[in-house]
């Protein structure tokens, strides 16, 4: 298990933050989200903090490198419910030479609903594992 950081439960700890609307569709007979969704929110929320950097996926992509999903934990507070605004807090939380952690915190208003953290590996487009960018590295020591 590669998983090692603890998400805070301080939105201010979390260095970018994205919003959310909850669609019907992502919710279930009873009226909330089903727990699947969450991961897809996480992406989310990772594919703009990457942007809002300057490091959009797509630049990843064209560069050559992957970064697949090698671990996911979630902890379940309180649901979220169909039209609520979830807002995904997330920051790098550590780096590697061959991997990196996201961390996550999703509330609503102010309310603590969901944390997580995503552990990612990076490899060439043919799946082949290698490096992380070194601005990558750089950046969550500097975190």
């Amino acid at each position: 298990m590669r998983l090692s950081v603890e998400p805070s439960l301080r939105p201010d700890d979390h260095e970018f933050h994205h919003s959310i609307r909850v669609r019907f569709v992502e919710t279930d007979a009873m009226g909330i989200v089903h727990h699947s969704n969450y991961l897809a929110y996480f992406e989310e929320a990772r594919v703009a903090f990457l942007a809002h950097i300057g490091h959009p996926f797509t630049d990843w992509r064209a560069d050559g490198l992957e970064s697949p999903v090698l671990e996911s934990f979630l902890q379940y507070r309180q649901p979220c419910r169909f039209d609520e605004v979830v807002t995904v807090h997330v920051t790098l939380a550590a780096a590697t030479r061959a991997t990196f952690q996201m961390s996550y915190l999703v509330t609503v208003d102010d309310e603590v609903r969901t944390t997580g953290v995503t552990v990612h590996g990076c490899t060439t487009l043919e799946g082949r594992p290698t490096r992380l960018p070194a601005w990558l590295v750089e950046l969550a020591s500097e975190s």
